[in-house]
């Protein structure tokens, strides 16, 4: 059987006692449980003493946890066992030490993948890797801040009228994302001005490739226009969407969770609670332009086009 190791970790301006006890009681997961915020109909039950729970949800599938040991405040073992979609185990540790007057927190889970998915090791470590990330941001938030700046809204499945866009297309290392579309973005925000271009919608990015694997995105940043000018700038390319049904998921908060919704998204089409287009890539709309609103206000919409 084909194993594997997931390892992150984060450092907080929270004592270790804090986070340890914040840690140990489930109940206090699904404020930032990177999975659970993508299911609002999965059903949670607790043991009484906040030591064990399990899940079942249309999304998440079905589970359970349960620590079977712990030394506080220095760590914590859990033995985690998958119902669905199919059966598994794994163990799942937290190690907890005292680093610039904070704690630094380490997820770490090693677990083993049925003998016909061992091609699919290097893809489980990837995403289960940037779950671990978003939710360790998440209980930073939490035990920082008293919130974690992360919302999901799914008003259903819509159609989308279609727009032909001016953009520049880009291809980084995912956790360079953010830097390398606001150097886009500039671009085409300099570009507008200087042309008196007037947008036909709001600021929008088509993903065109994901390799969690190998850590790269390939996506094209840009503006919606009401007809492509017959000459553009170097480096620039247009495009269009067209005219289908998506499966919207709306985000407020900080950009930094995101990924929230597009794990919510990818996971349903995993389970096939939506069937997704493969001839028309999913893209997210900026609804509110960085800075007109506080950064935990901002809202995001990722569309995910769905197969005629």
């Amino acid at each position: 059987m084909p194993k594997f190791h997931v390892e992150k970790s984060i450092v907080m301006d929270s004592p270790r006692e804090v986070v340890f006890d914040h840690v140990r009681d489930f109940q206090s997961w699904p404020e930032w449980s990177p999975w659970i915020i993508t299911d609002p109909g999965c059903k949670v039950t607790y043991a009484e003493d906040g030591a064990a729970y399990s899940w079942d949800g249309p999304v998440c599938g079905a589970g359970e946890m349960k620590v079977v040991k712990d030394q506080s405040p220095e760590w914590i073992v859990s033995r985690l066992t998958f119902l669905k979609p199919w059966k598994s185990f794994a163990d799942v540790r937290f190690d907890l030490a005292t680093e610039d007057g904070g704690t630094r927190l380490t997820w770490s889970m090693d677990s083993e993948l049925p003998m016909f998915m061992f091609w699919m090791k290097s893809m489980m470590v990837a995403l289960i890797g940037m779950d671990y990330e978003r939710g360790l941001a998440m209980l930073k938030a939490r035990l920082e801040t008293g919130v974690v700046p992360s919302k999901l809204e799914f008003p259903g499945s819509a159609p989308f009228e279609g727009v032909e866009f001016v953009g520049v297309r880009t291809r980084c290392a995912i956790p360079e994302i953010g830097s390398h579309m606001m150097a886009d973005f500039g671009k085409i925000q300099d570009w507008v001005c200087t042309n008196e271009v007037t947008p036909a919608g709001k600021m929008l990015s088509v993903y065109h490739k994901w390799q969690p694997a190998k850590q790269i995105v390939e996506y094209t940043s840009a503006v919606p226009v009401e007809s492509v000018p017959a000459e553009l700038p170097e480096g620039f390319i247009s495009g269009e969407i067209p005219s289908c049904m998506t499966f919207p998921i709306q985000h407020t908060g900080s950009y930094q969770y995101l990924g929230n919704a597009w794990s919510a998204g990818v996971m349903r089409s995993r389970n096939r609670l939506i069937k997704q287009s493969r001839s028309i890539h999913p893209f997210e709309i900026y609804e509110t332009a960085p800075g007109d609103v506080p950064e935990n206000e901002t809202v995001t919409t990722v569309h995910f086009p769905l197969r005629d």
